[in-house]
């Protein structure tokens, strides 16, 4: 199960990674991977999104991890 996890984990930083052009594809992508990896990722993927994408989509990033968490 951990491995399955991990797996969409690092499915999802490809995918974000491929769509990164385009703030809506990505928003769109992003919503899915916080989906997909489960309530105890959420937070690493937050991370990674902020610590890669930040400089351009930092506010969507936060739009998308608000309505599951508290910052």
């Amino acid at each position: 199960m951990m491995d399955q996890g991990r797996k969409m984990m690092e499915f999802s930083k490809q995918v974000l990674q491929k769509v990164s052009f385009d703030k809506l594809l990505f928003r769109k992508e992003l919503i899915k991977a916080r989906r997909w990896v489960g309530q105890s990722d959420q937070l690493v993927l937050k991370a990674w999104c902020l610590a890669t994408f930040g400089h351009m989509y930092k506010d969507v990033i936060m739009e998308v991890f608000k309505n599951t968490m508290r910052s």
